[in-house]
């Protein structure tokens, strides 16, 4: 997290704004709404410009990760002038394409991300919105390896503690702006 006094009540700002629903997606899911970031214009650009801060200087490229991960990863992406690659859902990129496979705190997905779109050993910065059992943050810099790019950096809009979210990333520098 930035020290830059524009930040100083960021995260309050963040949890102030997100919403929580409970019993969704599924029964004793306690989901995080992050929306509302969204629709406060001064808190969307106030949260962007701290991720592409907080991913730091050795990034040459941004991961987003579907779904609300790629609106801020194309903001930053956008505000760091790097370009931008999208770890989708399976069945959303055609061509080729790498896979993997985790469980979520109620099920499991997969990732996939297009092969060869940039140079090998490529630093990448992935950013998402909520850092929670880090299972879907964790399957994207597995992807992010396989195509043979490092993983230089995390950085999240909101973090859900008591999940182990962070424990499940590699060693790689990791921004939260809020935590709850």
């Amino acid at each position: 997290m930035s020290h830059h006094p524009k930040y100083h009540d960021l995260g309050e700002r963040i949890v102030r704004s997100a919403r929580t629903f409970t019993d969704f997606p599924k029964a004793g899911i306690a989901f995080k709404d992050i929306t509302p970031v969204l629709a406060d214009a001064d808190l969307f650009r106030d949260v962007t410009e701290a991720l592409a801060e907080g991913l730091g200087d050795d990034v040459k490229a941004v991961v987003g990760i579907e779904a609300r991960g790629f609106i801020f990863a194309a903001a930053v992406a956008r505000a760091r002038h790097l370009p931008l690659l999208l770890a989708r859902k399976p069945g959303k990129l055609p061509g080729p394409r790498h896979r993997e496979e985790y469980a979520l705190e109620y099920g499991s997905d997969a990732l996939e991300l297009h092969r060869d779109l940039l140079s090998a050993g490529c630093a990448v910065g992935i950013v998402d919105d909520v850092l929670a059992t880090g299972g879907t943050a964790a399957a994207a810099g597995r992807l992010s390896e396989l195509a043979g790019y490092g993983v230089a950096s995390w950085a999240f809009v909101l973090e859900i503690g008591g999940l182990g979210g962070r424990e499940q990333l590699n060693g790689s520098r990791v921004t939260v702006l809020a935590q709850v």
